[in-house]
């Protein structure tokens, strides 16, 4: 299905609902549409036809959903920017998609200004927020314009006719292992996957979306498709901060979210939890990493709601698994019921997933065979923008290589033990990273933790550690390493261990490992 249609639907059957609340904005699906209607219209006055691309440096909040619909309604390519990625990585980026229009909040003028030093090549910016004026640093050939604008009494924007299989999103991935590359979704990938995501996680127009994560990438994005097809309330948060997120989940009502495993850990531990009434929220969602039991546990006791944990790609649009618990498993005790939920999950309804050996074949549902977990379906890209290479390599045999290494039980529930790229292989053993991370969580001055490998000439590797201590509460790393020697084998204890205030994130709030085994020169 046509992305703009969903839209169009919500407008439809939904015309007086609450569509969306940033900040002083309330606004219904029929006048969200209409706000639409004129970015829509302004993009096409500069030009932008079917097959363009054109890019995005926001903040969440109106501005990226209308931006996300207007560019399906005009059949043009959306390409949402990381807005913590450098000028530079921006810039190449910008070139590497084409995009020739940049949709950018005045908040973000100066990155938009290095940007183009840095050698982006633009025609026109289209500037939101009030912040400040035109920044008329970024280049005299560049067209600035300013939205929104007033959009003329009873005009009506008429969303493109395109194919189901035409592209209308690149999503770049953060580059932790090499150059960026654009990630391709159709209107088929992205539609599906929210059709699917309904069913699975039973929305309806009574939900309330916080859109905490950012929306530049999918922990989020997919959201701003799969609650408008229902009618359902999207509520913006432009900033991550663990009580102003969750007094907006007392303030708006929130029903459901997806956030990442360190946002949930912040917020758990954040002496202010208890201040406040989450009796509206029913499910909370937990992906983009794996997430320690402990902290599962502390959710539950936080919130006192259904938690799912869920894991994706980008190239999956992203869901493939989901920890939602069969009917039978429901009925076991709360602490068993928290084993399951802490798994990756079993897979989503949309793809069909298997974990397999280096030869492509399943391996047992033991709970024991390591293999790798490989995907295909209708919510699978086809590949990479402008990367034969690469994409032919990222598939075997049809079957997209997630890199992910996983166990599988006999309930069909996946479990994550570690991402090829950070099992740690010292003296010949091998070392799942999680399970010493989870470990580590379990320490009551534990914040935060980082397990991956260092380089070693007798060992090959060693394992290593960046830890953040909870505020106001102290631990000796002779402490933290005797209290993984009581609880791990031999060759997995820690042999290297750094405190920090805090730990390098990709743009999705992840803990990057990458910055961590190769620290940028002082």
């Amino acid at each position: 299905m046509h992305l703009w249609h969903l839209l169009e639907r919500a407008r439809r059957l939904f015309p007086d609902n609450t569509a969306l609340i940033d900040g002083e904005l309330r606004c219904s699906y029929r006048e969200l549409g209409a706000r639409v209607d004129g970015l829509a219209m302004l993009l096409r006055s500069l030009g932008v036809e079917p097959g363009h691309r054109v890019a995005a440096l926001l903040p969440n909040g109106s501005a990226f959903f209308e931006a996300y619909f207007a560019a399906a309604g005009l059949g043009a390519v959306f390409v949402p920017l990381n807005v913590r990625l450098s000028p530079a990585e921006l810039a190449f980026i910008l070139d590497d998609s084409g995009s020739l229009t940049l949709l950018a909040d005045t908040c973000h003028a100066e990155l938009v200004g290095e940007t183009v030093a840095s050698g982006a090549t633009l025609r026109n910016i289209v500037w939101t927020g009030a912040e400040r004026v035109f920044d008329a640093t970024v280049g005299p050939r560049m067209m600035q314009h300013r939205f929104p604008l007033p959009l003329p009494f009873g005009e009506h924007f008429s969303g493109h006719e395109i194919e189901d299989e035409a592209l209308a999103h690149l999503y770049y991935t953060s580059g932790t292992t090499g150059r960026a590359k654009g990630v391709m979704l159709t209107h088929r990938n992205v539609s599906v996957h929210a059709l699917a995501a309904v069913a699975e996680l039973q929305l309806s127009e009574r939900d309330i979306w916080a859109h905490v994560a950012p929306m530049f990438h999918l922990a989020d994005a997919w959201a701003t498709f799969a609650i408008t097809w229902v009618g359902g309330r999207h509520v913006m948060f432009p900033r991550f901060d663990p009580r102003e997120v969750m007094a907006g989940f007392e303030r708006e009502r929130v029903t459901i979210t997806n956030l990442v495993p360190t946002m949930l850990n912040l917020m758990v531990k954040d002496p202010s939890r208890r201040d406040f009434d989450y009796a509206s929220l029913r499910l909370l969602l937990s992906g983009g990493a794996p997430i320690a039991p402990s902290v599962v546990l502390a959710i539950a006791e936080t919130f006192g709601c259904e938690y799912v944990q869920t894991y994706g790609m980008t190239e999956t649009s992203p869901y493939l698994t989901l920890s939602l618990l069969k009917e039978h498993l429901r009925r076991l005790p709360l602490p068993e019921q928290m084993v399951y939920r802490a798994k990756t999950g079993r897979p989503f309804i949309a793809v069909e997933l298997k974990v397999a050996d280096e030869h492509g074949r399943p391996v047992p549902d033991d709970e024991r065979t390591v293999g790798e977990i490989m995907v295909r379906g209708d919510t699978v890209t086809s590949g990479y923008w402008r990367r034969p290479a690469e994409t032919a390599e990222a598939f075997f045999e049809g079957w997209l290589r997630t890199g992910d290494l996983a166990v599988v039980d006999a309930e069909g529930y996946v479990t994550i033990v570690d991402r090829r790229k950070d099992m740690i292989i010292t003296g010949g053993e091998k070392v799942f990273s999680t399970e010493v991370e989870h470990v580590l969580y379990q320490h009551p001055a534990v914040l935060e933790a980082a397990v991956y490998g260092e380089p070693d000439a007798l060992w090959g590797e060693i394992v290593a550690a960046a830890v953040v201590l909870r505020p106001e509460v102290s631990a000796s790393m002779e402490e933290l390493l005797d209290f993984c020697r009581e609880r791990l084998s031999g060759f997995k204890q820690i042999r290297r261990m750094t405190f920090r205030t805090e730990l390098p994130r990709t743009g999705s709030g992840k803990i990057m490992k990458r910055a961590l085994r190769n620290p940028e020169p002082a």
